[in-house]
């Protein structure tokens, strides 16, 4: 199937203190390096700074220290995570966009094809580099409870994994 411009090539990076996501890249990032740095990475592939799961622990969020000194530098922000259940901070997120005049986005965090389709956020038109950003600040979140083989399937993909199953 030839998707075309329906699909931005992005990598989720561990930092060393939380995961950022770089959209529009050319090339992976290394893991593990400060926040400032991989958003450096980012930037200079001009790619867009996406933060999924702000201010959780569990999944690996910026703590809002991290987050207030970068806002400046981020274009994006989980505040709808399809996947969110034990540990939901989309209040707190939709509110720290808010205030940062950043776009708040709605997102599945699919990480298997359960999961994609349920949560997202509906654009006007089909976006590119240059037009993503203010999309999103005019876009609609559209937003589903996740089913709970869209929950367990991140897990149930990693067990698998380990025991050497494809």
């Amino acid at each position: 199937m030839k998707l075309g411009d329906h699909v931005i090539v992005g990598e989720e990076i561990l930092t060393d203190v939380g995961e950022i996501i770089g959209l529009y890249l050319h090339r992976p990032i290394a893991p593990g390096l400060s926040p400032l740095e991989t958003i450096k990475q980012i930037k200079e592939q001009g790619g867009l700074v996406y933060v999924p799961h702000p201010f959780e622990t569990i999944r690996k969020g910026l703590h809002p220290s991290v987050l207030d000194e970068l806002a400046d530098q981020i274009d994006m922000v989980e505040v709808f995570n399809g996947r969110a259940f034990a540990q939901n901070r989309s209040a707190q997120a939709a509110v720290w966009t808010k205030l940062n005049h950043i776009p708040g986005v709605a997102s599945s965090d699919a990480h298997g094809i359960r999961g994609l389709g349920s949560t997202y956020t509906r654009l006007a038109e089909v976006p590119s580099q240059k037009t993503l950003h203010k999309l999103l600040g005019e876009g609609t979140p559209i937003v589903a409870k996740p089913s709970v083989r869209g929950l367990l399937y991140p897990k149930y993909h990693r067990i698998r994994k380990k025991l050497g199953r494809k």
